[in-house]
């Protein structure tokens, strides 16, 4: 796009700015799924601040190329939106409708302004629609890399939840684990633990693997770098949950649990928990 095209079009859309605007809003109305007032006047005022922006970027000289200096403002609150309609649960194609419904109108006063030059009609359109195509594809990749972050952060929130370390008596804590133990799992696991640990003063801590499907060995030295940890923490560990296909799979591997006490159950676990400690549960009928 020449800088007299980008004059040219910024000139038109100066021209009918007001009218512009109001078509383009409307065929965003229709495009909103969930539509109340407060949505309607954020819409507003978001499409209002963007044609200044544009006719801006194109009184520069700016071309195609969105990722120059003249686009910077553009792109700014291009991000902006796209971020903040993550945050709101629209979904990519939502949001980049903000750009693609002001292209027919555009298309529209073009055809009006320039009917006399056919030839200008043609090329002003073509290069017009690029520069939405690439406007447009901006914003669908800035949401996608926005709701990638959103997606770790709520994995991560998720791992610290499906981690939870209890405490079962003065001294014993126990950690149920559910469901595949990878390596950040590993470090939400650790990093939980040791933390309870220094909280609590605890001597034991029980690590329950009753709902971890399948012991590899990945998980197995995951296992072991916890209790490696534990005990660099003054803390001893007690294995709960070795199911018989787990047990075997464990010793298939040639995995040395020897200086780890393993238990069939968490009830198991605790009763050997509460002997180490010194601790003795009264029994509610003998209680007398």
């Amino acid at each position: 796009m020449s800088n007299d095209k980008s004059t040219q079009l910024a000139l038109i859309i100066t021209k009918f700015e007001h009218e512009l605007l109001e078509v383009w809003l409307s065929g965003l109305m229709t495009r909103m799924i969930r539509r109340d007032k407060n949505a309607e006047a954020e819409l507003r005022q978001q499409a209002t601040r963007f044609l200044p922006l544009l006719v801006q970027a194109l009184e520069r000289g700016a071309t195609t190329d969105i990722e120059g200096a003249a686009w910077d403002d553009t792109r700014h609150m291009l991000t902006e939106i796209s971020q903040a309609r993550v945050r709101q649960g629209f979904s990519s194609i939502e949001t980049a409708s903000f750009i693609f419904a002001l292209k027919e109108p555009l298309f529209a006063y073009l055809r009006t302004a320039l009917a006399g030059n056919p030839i200008q009609l043609v090329e002003e359109t073509a290069t017009t629609s690029a520069l939405f195509d690439r406007l447009g594809l901006f914003t669908i990749e800035v949401y996608q890399k926005a709701r990638e972050q959103v997606i770790l952060r709520q994995q991560q929130e998720l791992l610290e939840l499906s981690t939870p370390v209890v405490q079962l008596w003065e001294g014993v804590l126990a950690l149920p684990l559910i469901g595949t133990l990878d390596s950040a799992r590993t470090q939400v696991v650790m990093e939980n633990l040791l933390q309870k640990i220094v909280d609590t003063g605890a001597s034991i801590a029980i690590i329950d693997i009753t709902g971890v499907p399948t012991v590899d060995t990945l998980v197995a030295q995951h296992l072991l770098k916890t209790i490696a940890a534990a005990r660099l923490m003054g803390a001893d560990c007690i294995i709960s949950g070795i199911r018989p296909q787990i047990a075997q799979t464990i010793v298939h591997l040639g995995v040395n649990l020897e200086d780890v006490v393993t238990k069939a159950t968490l009830a198991d676990a605790f009763v050997v928990a509460l002997k180490r400690t010194g601790s003795t549960i009264t029994h509610p009928h003998n209680a007398r």
